[in-house]
């Protein structure tokens, strides 16, 4: 799942009425970075993750991979009632990095002669994609993967927005389960934004189909292919497929949000425990920082694709009017101020902002998460590859574009 301009994602509560979200006062909060690693020469990554707390965000845990070994740290909060500190083993919701999992299996199908990139939907999912100007006859699994599908993103609808995302629909039906078709369904209600392979235009519509796809192609749920073709290979040990579970998995921090669009919104909610099925294929996977390096320096590497498929997925469309130069097949990339290129993605979840990024050769990589989702004062990013400390910077990678919110003091936060 992600957060792209007016939109975020989340589940709800009617199971359990005494687990609905509790509304916090905002507080003030600050953190001590706890350095755990290997690596040196990190300072100033450790300042802007100081930074992200002092400007309203609970707490942020990050790992670094270069040549100087591996580098762990946490800075501030991990739980907001107790002051429990957050940790570099961390478990989180990584959101819409999950794309990247997903378009690693479909290519790895592809390279297996079990489908073709320039297939239909339609050949897969026959007669699904339809309505309001839809057609999957005409829509290809590549157009899915690189966005130019032109497939309306259901969380651009405005119900599904007010019944599963923003407060109060969500402290309602946080813990409700959500079909992969429920989404289809509020994508096919409305019309298609463009004519496939006209443009890019992000859509979590696009990784619905492509679990599907993932499950019709192999015969298995989408889940069992992803452990199975990637989390049992690289022995991801803190990777986790939740299905249609709502809690975390420990070790974990309690997540945050204000359940709003309004950027003077303060009130925060604890939202840690959220139907996980509400995300499914477009972002669903819980992971640490060091499964996230592993896998996408894995990935970068040749690892887990062979060369033609690994080039398929690093050829990128062109991406204009964002915040990153183009798209592949379920990864971005984007140059930052000192000319390092980087690849990766990023995802914003109610509660949880993430992003991992590595050098092309996967030889530097950084993965880190946000347990607020209301500000990215300053670029995590830019501190590792270009010692940038100050500024607000670039924020977030390929895939999110976030709303404006306040910090917890309701001081308005840049990006």
């Amino acid at each position: 799942m992600t957060l792209r301009r007016a939109a975020l994602s989340g589940a709800a509560a009617v199971a359990v009425a005494a687990m609905t979200a509790t509304a916090l006062a905002a507080p003030a909060w600050a953190g001590t970075g706890r350095d755990t690693g290997r690596g040196t020469g990190h300072q100033a990554l450790h300042r802007a993750m100081e930074t992200v707390v002092e400007g309203g965000t609970p707490g942020v845990t990050a790992q670094a991979r270069d040549g100087r070994g591996v580098w762990r740290a946490a800075v501030g909060t991990g739980d907001l009632r107790t002051g429990k500190p957050r940790g570099t083993e961390d478990r989180f919701r990584v959101a819409s990095i999950t794309k990247t999992f997903v378009a690693t299996v479909l290519l790895q199908m592809e390279a297996e002669g079990k489908l073709d990139l320039d297939d239909t939907v339609d050949r897969w999912l026959p007669g699904l994609v339809r309505g309001n100007g839809h057609d999957g006859r005409e829509i290809t699994v590549r157009q899915l993967l690189n966005h130019t599908s032109g497939v309306y993103d259901f969380l651009n609808d405005q119900e599904y927005l007010d019944t599963y995302v923003l407060a109060p629909g969500f402290l309602e039906h946080r813990y409700e389960t959500r079909t992969p078709q429920a989404a289809v369904d509020v994508a096919m209600s409305h019309a298609p934004d463009f004519a496939p392979g006209t443009r890019h235009q992000y859509s979590n519509t696009n990784y619905v189909l492509a679990g599907l796809i993932i499950e019709a192609v192999g015969g298995n749920t989408y889940e069992d292919e992803v452990r199975s073709r990637i989390i049992g290979p690289l022995k991801l040990r803190g990777t986790v497929m939740p299905g249609d579970t709502w809690h975390m998995p420990r070790p974990s921090s309690r997540a945050y949000s204000t359940l709003s669009l309004d950027p003077a919104a303060t009130k925060i909610y604890d939202v840690t425990e959220q139907n996980a099925s509400q995300s499914w294929a477009d972002g669903d996977i819980i992971s640490t920082t060091g499964d996230l390096n592993r896998f996408l320096t894995a990935l970068l590497r040749g690892e887990l694709l062979p060369p033609a498929q690994l080039k398929a997925m690093l050829t990128a469309v062109p991406v204009p009017d964002e915040e990153y130069s183009g798209y592949g097949l379920g990864i971005g990339t984007y140059r930052t101020s000192c000319g390092t290129t980087v690849w990766g993605h990023s995802g914003g979840w109610l509660g949880s902002l993430s992003e991992v990024v590595s050098t092309a050769d996967g030889r530097h990589s950084l993965a880190y998460n946000l347990n607020g989702d209301w500000s990215m004062s300053a670029s995590l990013v830019e501190a590792e590859f270009c010692g940038v400390t100050g500024g607000s910077g670039r924020a977030a990678a390929p895939g999110d574009r976030l709303p404006r919110k306040p910090d917890a003091t309701g001081v308005r936060a840049g990006r």
